[in-house]
């Protein structure tokens, strides 16, 4: 990676550790050295997602649905990150990285027009649906929390 791109995440990552240190108390903010949020960190939370909903995945965690209401909201996130990099991150490797794990996404799931996990599975920003990323309008092939 270039070295604009690992400054610009290096930025994003020393924003987010300033966010989840000012959540803290203070006797415990400079403990926290590294965030727990970090831009390879949300990078490799939706790996972990569409790895789990992939055919052939199987593994006794539990993962409810509810969980998967928070992923999608992660990669809401993750998007949005994405927006603050500059045009050479969203079109260079993370980028690329992006659509690849997007891709399996969509291959390990289909679209959900009746929004049939909606009881479940809401967004939680204040979205209107039609606004809403894809990721929210398709559900897994097979249930991981089955």
């Amino acid at each position: 990676m270039s070295a604009e791109i690992v400054e610009a995440v290096a930025r994003c990552d020393a924003e987010r550790l300033e966010v989840e240190r000012s959540r803290v108390a203070p006797e415990l903010r400079e403990r926290i050295t590294t965030p727990v949020y970090s831009v390879a960190d949300r990078f490799a939370s939706w790996e972990r997602v569409v790895r789990r909903m992939e055919p052939g995945w199987s593994s006794d965690d539990f993962y409810p649905v509810g969980a998967y209401a928070n992923d999608l909201d992660s990669r809401d996130s993750l998007q949005q990150l994405m927006l603050g990099l500059p045009a050479e991150a969203r079109e260079g490797a993370p980028g690329r990285l992006l659509a690849r794990l997007d891709e399996r996404f969509t291959a390990a799931s289909v679209p959900d027009p009746e929004r049939s996990l909606r009881a479940w599975v809401r967004p939680t920003e204040a979205s209107p649906e039609a606004e809403l990323a894809q990721w929210w309008k398709r559900r897994p092939l097979r249930d991981p929390w089955d």
